[in-house]
């Protein structure tokens, strides 16, 4: 991928672990995020650009004027507007490569802006929490160029598979799993939680450690704890998706929907600073115990 044109669009924690990490594997790499037009959300951009030797756009058409290949990373929710900005500005035969957590739905609309200015769709499931991975987080990839991509990024170092020459199966492969894992984590909040209320954690987590010996219990709850706390607007924002997904299937998708509700939930106390200087040290339980002191204030 030395002759590659990077432009990230999108300058999040994705964005900026991918532009850091293929940087010395692209020709150029730039980026560019609509926060950049607001001062009080580009500074923290601004110093990780800095910090990591990332050039900053002005706008979507920068970008895309200097790129050969884009990639989208932004909120699932912007996944069509996105893609439809960058159909605005892309150069015939760039290929755009969307990474976002969508519907297969919203990926086949993204996909038709993109190609119908003759931009090359490539759509990515991205299969798992990106940050201990970096660039080697695996992903899934599909559409009619979805091989030849591959290709190209498995050569910079990064794990990418194509799945389907088919647009929309990489994201249900995406989505259908989260479900599951996105669920698990509102389903331990809940759980511990209400374990914890009631003072019977210590008979709850062993019987689960019977049935499941494989996983920690413990370990896992406090992992899912802090990454709701973290990321449960985008989580949240995520799960609406999979909901479409699963709508899109012909199916009423009750347990995606409750899981944003949850995700919803725990990322609005986040923002009320319920979890300001939570003592990490002090395992789930601590995150339990300020909701649960929450629950008894009201």
């Amino acid at each position: 991928m030395q002759s590659t044109n990077l432009g990230l669009i999108g300058y999040g924690e994705v964005g900026g672990i991918f532009c850091a990490g293929l940087k010395d594997h692209a020709a150029s790499v730039q980026a560019w995020d609509v926060k950049l037009a607001d001062e009080g959300t580009a500074a923290p951009l601004r110093a990780r650009a800095e910090r990591d030797g990332v050039p900053l756009c002005g706008s979507a058409a920068e970008l895309c004027g200097r790129s050969d290949l884009v990639m989208s990373a932004v909120t699932a929710s912007n996944t069509v507007d996105v893609a439809r900005e960058a159909a605005r500005h892309i150069r015939p035969g760039t290929v755009f490569l969307d990474l976002n957590s969508a519907s297969p739905g919203a990926k086949r609309e993204a996909a038709a802006l993109v190609e119908a200015a003759s931009g090359l769709y490539v759509e990515a499931g991205v299969m798992t929490s990106v940050p201990p991975y970096g660039i080697r987080v695996p992903m899934l990839l599909g559409g009619p160029h979805a091989e030849a991509l591959a290709a190209r990024l498995r050569d910079a170092g990064m794990d990418a598979t194509a799945v389907s020459n088919e647009l929309g199966v990489a994201s249900a492969i995406k989505m259908c799993r989260s479900v599951m894992i996105k669920g698990l984590e509102a389903l331990v909040i809940e759980s511990y939680t209400a374990a914890r209320a009631y003072g019977v954690e210590d008979y709850v987590l062993p019987t689960l450690q019977e049935t499941f010996p494989s996983i920690d219990w413990s370990e896992q709850g406090a992992y899912f704890y802090s990454r709701v706390v973290q990321h449960g607007r985008r989580r949240a924002e995520e799960m609406r998706e999979v909901a479409n997904t699963v709508r899109e299937a012909g199916f009423e998708p009750l347990m995606a929907s409750a899981t944003a509700a949850k995700q919803d939930w725990v990322a609005g106390l986040a923002a009320q600073g319920l979890f300001a200087e939570v003592d990490k040290a002090g395992g789930w339980q601590a995150y339990a115990d300020r909701l649960i002191a929450h629950a008894k204030e009201r």
